[in-house]
Formats: structure tokens, sequence, C-alpha cells
């Protein structure tokens, strides 16, 4: 396929001609046999080419991270932590070239790329003060016969599959807290993504991270590549982000070497909003709760759940507010909502919306794929929506406010937790005993009280049900990586 960079300006060009395109390989950049091209969503032009890694490559990575495992174990954790810092340093003084990257291949808006990066570096910041304060305990034994030690290894060699919506965020969250913890790792980026995470190796390469410590491998071919890893057992510890679907399937494949996993798969998330809200703030969080990165993130307000006395005016205002979002290429100026990633994902919402309005749903805003060239979907404002639709049922994954009502407080619940997900939830309410009941009561992993954005890296990020397990980030995010040795002392 061709490359076609027309309207990229000198600056964005610059940058993507000094981002690699080879693969990360335990140290060494390689080319593989074939390529792969990269799409820009704006324009749906292809921008770059990268190594497509062949399933053999990984396994010689594999082998890398294996040979490399105990070194990298036994390097000081003090060393460890000031490649972490450093690579924190880098990431903050190369944030505009990196958004540009993100930008580039993704399509949201530069404002959001560039906190994409902050957020990522924030992960390297955390985990490299972590990676010195994680300890063991020592105790006498309650029954007087002897000493109990407790002490805490790493894993191992560990795969990391990433997706394409937070291209270099995800890599942070799983890559920093191993490192810290003494894992070397194998990243597999998302296909429609893989420049951002290249960027990322070369500059922990730069930052000083251990021969065999990281690879990077684009591939076209994910299961042909990662599953003879996954049943390798050289590997020990396996790390995904992506759709419940596909983490079922690597959940049972890593049942077979009984691999220690973590697993960030969809959400569903209710945006509850009660009579007595501030509805001024349950709409500016209604905002960044659906239309932070498009509407295609896990964390997304995906039914909004309005108490019948206040859902007229919830509607106006929400729509009044979305009327107004400026759609386009994330590099125009004033540019508040890009494209979707591919013709795919707008193709899918497209039919979803004909399927709800086809039950009785009523269009306020909205509702419609913009002519291209790229992949543009409306901001959206739909209510009366049928509780077996798509648009309820699943995970919207685009600027999509689908609303329902509710009569009192347990209905609401009910109506919230009326999901297999449960990755997040978000709480509108003036009443804090209110407030608190109904986050204690939502089967969810993280709330949102009175706010529409609450990924931190400083806590534990992560869901319950159909939506995962484990955590990454906050104090829990390194034990992920860490296994407890029991040591019984006379």
């Amino acid at each position: 396929m061709a490359i076609d960079l027309a309207g990229l300006n000198e600056d964005t060009r610059a940058v993507l001609a000094n981002t690699p395109t080879r693969a990360f390989l335990g140290g060494e950049w390689f080319e593989a046999k074939r390529r792969m091209p990269v799409e820009n969503p704006a324009t749906a032009a292809v921008i770059g080419e990268v190594s497509d890694v062949e399933p053999s490559e990984f396994e010689t990575a594999l082998g890398v991270a294996d040979a490399f495992q105990e070194e990298f174990a036994g390097l000081a954790t003090r060393q460890r932590a000031e490649i972490l810092r450093r690579t924190f340093d880098l990431l903050m003084a190369r944030q505009e070239e990196l958004a540009h990257i993100i930008t580039l291949e993704m399509g949201k808006p530069l404002a959001e790329s560039r906190s994409e990066v902050a957020y990522a570096a924030e992960f390297f910041r955390w985990f490299s003060e972590e990676a010195v304060r994680f300890g063991g305990d020592y105790r006498q034994s309650p029954a007087g016969n002897g000493r109990i030690l407790v002490m805490h290894k790493p894993v191992g060699p560990s795969l990391f599959i990433t997706p394409w919506n937070f291209p270099i965020a995800m890599g942070a969250r799983k890559i920093a807290p191993a490192f810290a913890a003494g894992c070397t790792s194998i990243v597999k980026p998302a296909s429609a993504t893989p420049l951002t995470m290249l960027a990322l190796a070369k500059i922990m390469e730069e930052a000083g991270a251990p021969v065999g410590s990281l690879s990077v491998l684009p591939t076209s071919q994910a299961s042909a590549t990662t599953t003879p890893l996954i049943h390798d057992p050289r590997l020990r510890k396996l790390s995904f982000t992506g759709s419940t679907a596909v983490g079922r399937g690597l959940l049972a494949e890593a049942s077979s070497q009984v691999l220690r996993v973590s697993m960030e798969l969809g959400g569903n998330a209710p945006f509850v909003v009660f009579d007595d809200a501030n509805l001024s703030a349950a709409v500016e969080g209604a905002m960044v709760a659906k239309l932070r990165n498009g509407g295609e993130a896990c964390t997304s307000a995906n039914r909004f759940l309005v108490h019948e006395a206040v859902v007229d005016e919830f509607i106006d205002r929400l729509s009044a507010a979305m009327a107004a979002v400026q759609v386009g290429s994330g590099f125009e100026d004033g540019v508040e909502l890009g494209p979707l990633i591919d013709h795919e994902a707008q193709s899918r919402v497209s039919e979803w919306m004909a399927e709800a309005q086809h039950d009785g749903a009523t269009l306020h805003l909205g509702g419609r794929s913009l002519p291209g060239p790229g992949w543009f979907f409306e901001p959206t404002v739909i209510s009366n929506v049928g509780a077996d639709t798509k648009l309820n049922r699943d995970e919207i994954f685009a600027p999509v406010a689908a609303i329902r009502t509710f009569a009192n407080e347990d209905e609401a619940i009910e109506m919230a937790n009326d999901t297999e997900y449960g990755l997040i939830a978000y709480v509108y309410t003036e009443g804090l005993r209110r407030g608190l009941r109904v986050c204690e009561a939502i089967e969810a992993g993280m709330v949102g009280l009175n706010r529409g954005v609450i990924s931190d890296p400083a806590a534990p990020f992560g869901g319950i049900k159909q939506s995962g397990l484990g955590r990454e980030g906050g104090f829990q995010g390194i034990y992920e990586y860490l296994e407890t040795k029991y040591i019984g002392v006379a």
C-alpha cells in the first residue's frame, strides 16, 4: 500500500520520520521479513509501515527473556527504580512528539494525546518509587514453635497484549510494575497502533533498560504468535487488556500452564443521575466520562440511568453540550472529538443505532456516520433505549449517550447491576449517605462519586465479574508481578 502523508505538517512528518519502525527484541532492533501498514483513522491513509513479526521471532524473544530473567531479577531495586525514573523524565521531555504519534495512528485530539502521555509517564514515576518499597514480613509463630518469614520474588518472564485505544498508557501500566518487580517482558502492541509502543521501547533503551529486559514485537498474526508462548513453560505471566470475549479465550489457554494472569476486560459502565444531583456537575461529568477518547474506552459511560424527575432537563443540557463539540482531525485547533478507529467500528455503531430506534428509542442529537475521509461519528444522544438492545447490553465504544430512566434508588441499583460487566460506574447525587450507599451496592471494581474521570496511577485499576481479574496501578499493582514465598524458621 502506498504511504500518504498529505496534510501532515513538517513537525508531524519529522516526528514520524524519527519513530522506530523495526521490532525491538531483547535490546536489539531488527527488521522482520514482512511489514504491515499503519493507518491514520482521520484520513484512512497509510502513514507508515512497521515490522510484522513472525511466530518464531516471538519464541526467540521468550528465550531471551528467560535467559536474562535471573540476571535482571538480581539487579538492585534502586537501579531498576532509577531506570524507571529516567523513563518518566524522557517521556515528559518528549510529550509533544509522542502525542503526535498517538494522534496520527489512533486519532484522538492532540490535547488528549498529551494527557495520555502524562498519564503513562506517571506509572513509571509511581513504580520507580514502589520498586524500593515492597517488602516481606518476619514475625513469631502464634504457636511459639518458630518464626514466619515471608518474602516476594519476581514471577518471571511476562507477556503483555495491549489495545489500540490507549497505545502508550496501557503498555506503561504493565511494563512499569513488571520492571520494578524484576520481570522481563514481551509486549505485543495492537496492530492498529504499533508506532507508539516502539517509541516507548526506544525511550526505555535510552533510559538504560538492560538487554533482555524488554521486547516490543508488532504483528498482524495475534493468535499465531501468542498462543505458542502461552503454552510454553518458560512464560510465567500473562497480562491482557481488551475485549471480554478474547480475554475468556486467553484465560482458557493460560490454564494449561497455570499462568499468573491479569485481565482488564470490557465494561458497560452505568452513569447514575439522581433527582438531587447537581445537574450542571452531572452534565460536565457526563461529557468527560462519555467523550474522553471519543467514547472508545473501557471506562466510558455506557448506560445513562437518570431519575425520571430530572431526565428531560438532563437530556436538554447534555444535548446542548454535545452539539457544541467540534469534530475533526485531532491536529486541528479546537477539535474535541476525533474519528473512530476504523470502518468496522463506524459500521457497528450505525447498526446498533438503527436497532435501538427500530425498538422505539428516541433520537435527540446526531446518530449518523459523517462523510469521509476518515471514520467519524456524530456526538449522539438517544433516550428510551430498550433493555435488550446492543446499546444497553454491550460496550458501545463510540460517542453515543444511551439514556434510560429509573423511579427510585433500588431500581437504579438493580438497573446498574443488570450486566455481566463490572469495571466502573459513576454516581451523581448531593447526598453523601446515599452516594456511599449506592457506591457500595453497585457491582463494580471502581466507582466515581460525582466525578467523571477517576483513573489514577496511584489507585488500583480493575474490575469484577466479566470485566477482569487483578489490578493495575496503586500499591497493589506491583504484586501482580511478585510471587509470595513463606519460609518457616525454627
